[in-house]
Formats: structure tokens, C-alpha cells, sequence
């Protein structure tokens, strides 16, 4: 049986990679900001990203980089 593995970045990581506060307050408040996000939007479709964070988080998803995991936690944060 395989082990599950922590995912490679956590969610402070993303939004430094994102450009955007990284405290666990600043993470909660752009949750609380931002939700919900509608069933018929893509993550990286959301209006408030920038052109930048969203061709990031468009790429981490179609590439399953290491990013995924920590994209489609923070996807469902937003739902």
C-alpha cells in the first residue's frame, strides 16, 4: 500500500508564488473575500487574478505540476 505524501507546497507558498500575502490571516481574509466562487468558473478564470496568476494557475493545473495539489485545495477554499 502506498503512502500518502504531504503535498510539495503548502498553501503560504502559493500565494507567495502568487505575489499576494501570505499570513494565515491575509490567506483567510482573501478566502472570505472571494467565496464563493461559482460552480461554472475555473479557478483560473476567477475575475479577481491578475493576467500572471492566472496563466500560473491555468499551467499548474493543465501540466499536473507540483503545484496541483495546493491549486485544487485553495479551488476548493473558494467554493
Amino acid at each position: 500500500m502506498r503512502k500518502l505524501e504531504p503535498p510539495i507546497h503548502l498553501l503560504n507558498s502559493l500565494f507567495d508564488q502568487l505575489g499576494l500575502e501570505s499570513t494565515e490571516a491575509a490567506i483567510n481574509d482573501f478566502i472570505k473575500s472571494h467565496k464563493p466562487l461559482p460552480d461554472n468558473t475555473e479557478l483560473h478564470n476567477a475575475d479577481f487574478w491578475s493576467f500572471s496568476q492566472s496563466s500560473f494557475l491555468k499551467q499548474a493545473k493543465e501540466e499536473d505540476a507540483d503545484w496541483i495539489e495546493i491549486v485544487d485545495q485553495l479551488d476548493l477554499m473558494l467554493r
